[in-house]
């Protein structure tokens, strides 16, 4: 009998193990997307931005994660608002999103995207 609980309880524990990775690995992550087309006027004019954002006030005191998300959210507060706010950028994870955010950002400036 104490074998067969034992069993039982072992066999639990596997399925609450492979549950929880199937959870995992099932997340899918979405976030508003924008076009963004890599030209060289369009490359120009958003690094142009992220610099100034970089040497401002608010931010180049900052260092690391925190004076990316400073940047970003100084070169256009609405696309950081829309793509970053509910859930931020955290340490080490590669930004799948900055192309959006620079889509965005090229739609809201009004610059074209030739």
């Amino acid at each position: 009998m104490f074998r067969i609980a034992s069993l039982l309880v072992w066999l639990l524990v596997l399925k609450i193990f492979d549950s929880c990775l199937c959870d995992k690995t099932g997340i899918t992550f979405t976030f508003k997307e924008y076009q963004y087309k890599d030209t060289p006027k369009n490359e120009m004019t958003f690094h142009e931005f992220e610099t100034a954002c970089e040497q401002s006030s608010a931010c180049n005191q900052m260092s690391g994660l925190t004076r990316t998300r400073c940047v970003r959210e100084c070169v256009s507060p609405s696309c950081y608002r829309e793509i970053y706010s509910s859930d931020p950028l955290e340490e080490g994870e590669i930004d799948v999103r900055l192309n959006s955010f620079k889509g965005c950002f090229v739609q809201r400036s009004g610059r074209t995207r030739n």
